[in-house]
This record gives structure tokens, C-alpha cells and sequence, in this order.
């Protein structure tokens, strides 16, 4: 099955972590050898700046996501337990 993560790069998500965030992805994709496409979306992407760091998993959207936590979010909502 391939997941879909769409990362919102806005300069309001991208500075409040989604810089970290997107290479702790990365790094954890490889890692996990997980089927994934990731969409990286600029500014105005969801239109939620204010909940920012913003992520969306398969459809799901997340705000607030911390570096501390995303592997962890990764493996609940991928299925990665």
C-alpha cells in the first residue's frame, strides 16, 4: 500500500518545525523502507497556518506536530507499530 504525507513548507508551518519535521520523515522512510509519496505544499496549503506545524497522513490532517513525536505518529497512522 503506498501513503500519502503532504507537508505544508508555508513560511508559517515551515518555521515553527516542518523544516525538522520533513527530515526526520525522510530519514524515517528510508529507515522503515516504507512506500510513500510525499507532497511538500507551500504557503496557504490548508489555509490552518495558525495549528502549524501542519502534516496530512493519508487524508488525516495533524497540527501542532512536534519533531519529538512524528516517528511516533508515523508509526500509528502508516501501521508501523
Amino acid at each position: 500500500m503506498e501513503h500519502r504525507i503532504k507537508i505544508c513548507m508555508g513560511s508559517s508551518c515551515y518555521s515553527r518545525g516542518n523544516q525538522e519535521n520533513l527530515e526526520r520523515i525522510e530519514r524515517y522512510l528510508n529507515y522503515r523502507q516504507v512506500n510513500c509519496a510525499i507532497d511538500l505544499r507551500g504557503s496557504r496549503c490548508e489555509g490552518r497556518c495558525f495549528e502549524g506545524p501542519n502534516i496530512e497522513i493519508n487524508g488525516r490532517l495533524f497540527g501542532g506536530v512536534k519533531a519529538e513525536t512524528i516517528e511516533q505518529l508515523l508509526d500509528q497512522q502508516l501501521g508501523l507499530y
